[in-house]
């Protein structure tokens, strides 16, 4: 077979192709790089290119197989997120002033998939601080989404799924506070998934400069990304586990098997309505349409439960906390007017919006009273999931929207079934397993009247990701796979 018979093949193909000597690592990078070169004048997904060490890495593959060994990673064209460390290469988080940053070590996750076999061959484009559902900065430029290319791809992970939509090898890593894996999975028709907060050490998915040490920032994850739902798990597998400078000592990571293994035994809600936004009708409808195949597959479908955590109280404590730990982060960033406007906030403003800009000036009091709550409302979720295996839901409000680089995010409109809408909406459904801290896993499901992807969430128990990725491929299996983009 021609290496470019592989562009859209998952990396379960690609490595059964390679141990059966029908392909080489070298030419499946060969004929990514080429993709890449192809496809990039429209797209620019791909912002720091890396292919002589990536052919490097594929020509270290094909010795290994040589010898022998086999595993789902070696060999495999995969892109990382910019805002990795790779080392020698930059990091910048879309900022201008880092653009002379060329961090020395590469971060933990890349270690591991480098370890693993995997061929890194570029990395892919962020907002500027990831901090957006676009992916768009002043030192690289606009990343498109590739079923319009007047649309975002989602972000801040979108650099990376539109690279798996568009063919540039079988894998991606990505990173996840408000939704950024999740989002571009969506909006771009690929599989994703948001692991338990603190599954996947991040070190070395650092900010520009600063150091990389051990530890996870409050409710940011990093993950795996691919094409196909069924490739998630190999790369989590990579992933997680302990960080090795410190817990490593003590610790060894055991993740239960998943809780379904066919879809008949399956226990799931579906939830398609959030108390503090709308979702587009033909988002509901792909949900809906999902909710009746499961159940004439035999799963036990429902709609509503006792247990099921206060959506409208979840979602103000999540908007507290991200906000906060954004500030952490950026005390001086492009949030900073939120502090001015904060200071002006009535004291019985109960609006979205309020509760973000409460978020923005809170005190540790503030924070820790907020965390409280948080471990109750984990508790809530521990007994939802003794009934239910997973929870379905919308991953956003809706499908992808055009370009908006309006520098005030809070003066976008995001417009759902003709009416406009605040445009953090695109965080409300995301919040539902970042805040608690489960694992959510993204798959396409349908299309939009447009031909936009249109993505589902699957939400699992705390630790126990490999029950909504099986979900997911399940799904995947007997109700469709990804599509490529037409004209690509």
């Amino acid at each position: 077979m021609a290496a470019t018979d592989f562009t859209y093949a998952s990396a379960a193909e690609m490595a059964a192709a390679l141990a059966a000597k029908q392909v080489s690592a070298v030419e499946l990078a060969r004929a990514a790089i080429a993709r890449m070169e192809a496809c990039e004048p429209r797209l620019n997904a791909v912002c720091v290119l890396d292919f002589e060490r990536g052919l490097e890495a594929a020509r270290a593959a094909d010795v290994r197989l040589a010898r022998g060994e086999r595993g789902a990673l070696i060999g495999v064209p995969m892109t990382i997120k910019e805002s990795f460390n790779l080392a020698g290469t930059s990091t910048t988080w879309g900022a201008p002033e880092a653009r002379d940053f060329h961090p020395a070590e590469d971060a933990l996750a890349v270690q591991r998939v480098k370890r693993a076999g995997a061929v890194i061959l570029a990395k892919t484009n962020v907002p500027l601080n990831l901090a957006d559902w676009q992916s768009y900065n002043e030192v690289y430029g606009v990343t498109n989404n590739p079923y319009d290319l007047g649309r975002s791809p989602g972000g801040s992970s979108g650099g990376s799924a539109a690279a798996l939509a568009a063919g540039y090898g079988a894998l991606s890593l990505g990173s996840d506070i408000g939704g950024s894996l999740r989002v571009p999975a969506a909006f771009c028709g690929v599989a994703a998934h948001k692991p338990t907060h603190n599954l996947c050490p991040p070190r070395g998915h650092t900010p520009p400069r600063a150091p990389a040490l051990p530890g996870s920032i409050d409710l940011s994850v990093i993950g795996p990304m691919a094409r196909y739902a069924a490739d998630l798990q190999p790369l989590l597998d990579v992933l997680a586990g302990p960080d090795g400078l410190d817990d490593g000592v003590a610790y060894r990571l055991e993740l239960p098997p998943p809780r379904v293994r066919k879809l008949g035994e399956l226990r799931v809600l579906a939830l398609t309505r959030h108390p503090m936004t709308d979702a587009e009708a033909c988002v509901t409808q792909a949900l809906e349409a999902l909710a009746g195949n499961l159940a004439r597959a035999g799963a036990k479908v429902a709609r509503t439960s006792e247990k099921l955590p206060d959506l409208a109280a979840m979602t103000r404590i999540y908007c507290r906390l991200l906000l906060a730990t954004f500030f952490a982060r950026w005390p001086d960033s492009a949030y900073a007017n939120l502090r001015v406007a904060a200071s002006r906030l009535r004291p019985d403003d109960a609006s979205l919006y309020a509760e973000r800009l409460r978020g923005a000036t809170s005190s540790f009091r503030d924070w820790f009273a907020d965390h409280v709550k948080r471990n109750a409302i984990r508790a809530r979720w521990r007994a939802f999931f003794q009934d239910f295996d997973a929870l379905i839901c919308p991953v956003t409000p809706t499908p992808a929207f055009p370009h908006d680089h309006n520098p005030d995010q809070e003066a976008r409109v995001l417009v759902v079934n003709g009416k406009p809408h605040p445009y953090g909406d695109s965080l409300l459904w995301s919040g539902l397993a970042t805040l608690p801290g489960l694992p959510a896993t993204v798959i396409p499901i349908g299309r939009s009247p447009e031909g936009l992807p249109i993505g589902a969430q699957i939400v699992g128990p705390w630790l126990e990701d490999r029950t909504p990725i099986e979900l997911a491929a399940l799904i995947e299996r007997e109700f469709g796979v990804f599509a490529p983009p037409p004209g690509f």
